[in-house]
């Protein structure tokens, strides 16, 4: 399974790679900017629930 995994994996970077750079910024804002934001917001409810218990 993990070499499978390393394997997409290293397809999918080549293929990035081979990109045009302004095609890759592109792929870089739509893909990595949303599962940052979306990070971003489960730690906030994750640390919000933490502190509110602390509280108690």
């Amino acid at each position: 399974m993990a070499r499978a995994l390393a394997d997409w994996y290293d397809a999918v970077e080549l293929w990035v790679t081979q990109l045009a750079f302004p095609l890759q910024v592109l792929l870089a804002v739509l893909v990595v900017l949303p599962l940052c934001f979306g990070v971003a917001v489960v730690m906030d409810r994750v640390s919000e629930r933490i502190v509110s218990r602390a509280r108690r």
